[in-house]
């Protein structure tokens, strides 16, 4: 079975939990838009709404482009949180896992996420985001296809 989160364009929505560190955990819903341009650049635009948390919207803007063989990928990050963000992805075969690190941060802000596909239209969602060496927040979601949106920008 071959990927279809971020390796074709689509529109998802996310369901689940985001935890903060000593909360407990609270509702977490979304919307993701993936693209692809003619000259093989993805662009994936991520709204999160986190009713009781702070903030309680997040709002995530990448810009990647496959390498290696479409095996793995960089981007760059514009999080409503942690700011300008760089990070690296792999597309292994059952999961797409990335990391990421927020620039010029003195709170040395780092995350990852690993999307375990279920089957095409779902994906299982873990991610976190920590400080130095600490896990200060965590998420975990569904994502279901919605629908396929026409190729290119």
């Amino acid at each position: 079975m071959v990927h279809s989160f971020l390796i074709e364009p689509g529109r998802w929505t996310l369901q689940g939990s985001w935890m903060e560190r000593d909360r407990l955990p609270t509702p977490v819903k979304g919307k993701i838009l993936i693209a692809w341009s003619r000259d093989d650049w993805f662009t994936m635009i991520m709204k999160l709404a986190i009713p009781d948390a702070q903030p309680d919207e997040m709002a995530l803007q990448y810009r990647g482009r496959l390498t290696s063989g479409d095996c793995q990928y960089t981007f760059v990050l514009q999080h409503s949180l942690l700011g300008r963000v760089e990070g690296e992805g792999w597309v292994a075969p059952d999961s797409i896992i990335q990391r990421y690190w927020a620039l010029g941060d003195r709170q040395r802000r780092t995350g990852f996420e690993t999307l375990y596909r279920l089957d095409s239209d779902r994906y299982h969602l873990s991610s976190g985001i920590m400080t130095g060496h600490y896990l200060t927040s965590a998420m975990e979601a569904t994502l279901h296809l919605q629908s396929t949106p026409p190729l290119g920008l």
